[in-house]
C-alpha cells in the first residue's frame, strides 16, 4: 500500500483549518479511498472497509467524503442518479463527464477552457470554489444515430 503523502497532508491541514481531529479511522479511510481504481458511492466504499475488518461508522463515511472532496483528494463522478459516486482524480487528473442518458455510456473530458470560465465567473462574483461536479447530459453518438 503507498503513503500518498501529499494527499495526506492535504486531507490533515483541511481537517486542523476545520478544528477536526484526523482519527485513525478517517487516516484508515484515506488510504482506502486512494487505493480505490474505480468509482464508488459511499454505501458500498462503507461495505467495503467493513469486509477489510476497519471498525468505522457509517456517520463517519458519509462525514468524511465531503472533506475529502474539499480537499481534493476525490471528485464526483457518474454512476446511477440515486446517490453521489465519487472517484480518486489520479493518473487522469480532474476531469468532467458526459453520460448518456439513453445507454448510459460515460464521456470523461477535460476542457482547460471550461476551467478557466469557471474560475472567471467565480472572481466576476466574488465566490471562492472548493469544487465542482460538472456532468452533461444527453446522447451519445450511437443512440442519437438510432433516434
Amino acid at each position: 500500500m503507498r503513503q500518498h503523502p501529499e494527499e495526506r497532508e492535504r486531507f490533515r491541514q483541511l481537517l486542523v483549518a476545520k478544528g477536526l481531529k484526523f482519527t485513525t479511522e478517517r487516516e484508515l479511510l484515506l488510504s482506502h479511498v486512494l487505493e480505490t481504481r474505480k468509482h464508488f458511492d459511499a454505501d458500498s466504499l462503507y461495505e467495503n472497509l467493513k469486509k477489510k475488518g476497519v471498525r468505522i461508522a457509517r456517520d463517519t463515511v458519509y462525514r468524511t467524503l465531503p472533506l475529502l472532496l474539499e480537499c481534493g483528494v476525490l471528485q464526483k463522478s457518474v454512476g446511477d442518479s440515486r446517490r453521489d459516486y465519487f472517484e480518486v482524480p489520479g493518473v487522469k487528473g480532474h476531469h468532467d463527464h458526459m453520460v448518456c442518458i439513453e445507454c448510459g455510456k460515460v464521456i470523461e473530458f477535460h476542457s482547460e477552457e471550461l476551467e478557466k470560465l469557471q474560475d472567471r465567473l467565480c472572481k466576476d462574483y466574488d465566490f471562492s470554489m472548493v469544487f465542482h461536479d460538472h456532468r452533461l447530459f444527453g446522447y451519445c453518438q450511437r443512440c442519437k444515430a438510432k433516434k
